[in-house]
């Protein structure tokens, strides 16, 4: 075993990059803005804080076949999902309760699966 994280970078690939950068940056309260400085356009969403973040990118979407990502809801799940389908995001399942918090599968208006997270409140 290592120290080092699991999961240390995650990228969802979507069809337009302004619609995406619009629904996430809607949803979750973002501000992602277009990098085209690399090879490929990207939009971040990391803030440097511990823990995971990760990229748009111009790519094929998983169609609801790829690896769910889950990202946490700056406020309460119900306000994030409800935000989410006025966005063209289609609800699979949820809210799902555990013992870390709960979650609601979505798929983006691209077809990702997505899990909008609400950590459990310390007691």
């Amino acid at each position: 075993m290592t120290d080092q994280a699991f999961v240390v970078w995650t990228e969802i690939p979507v069809r337009d990059m302004q619609k995406a950068m619009k629904f996430y940056n809607d949803v979750f309260g973002w501000a992602l803005k277009l990098d085209e400085s690399g090879p490929n356009p990207m939009a971040v969403f990391s803030d440097g804080a511990q823990g995971v973040g990760g990229h748009l990118y111009p790519g094929t979407p998983g169609m609801g076949a790829g690896p769910t990502v889950h990202l946490a809801v700056p406020d309460g799940l119900a306000a994030a999902t409800d935000r989410a389908k006025i966005g063209g995001a289609k609800v699979l399942y949820g809210p799902i309760e555990i013992p870390a918090g709960r979650f609601t599968y979505i798929e983006d208006p691209d077809g990702n699966s997505i899990g909008l997270f609400e950590p459990a409140k310390a007691a």
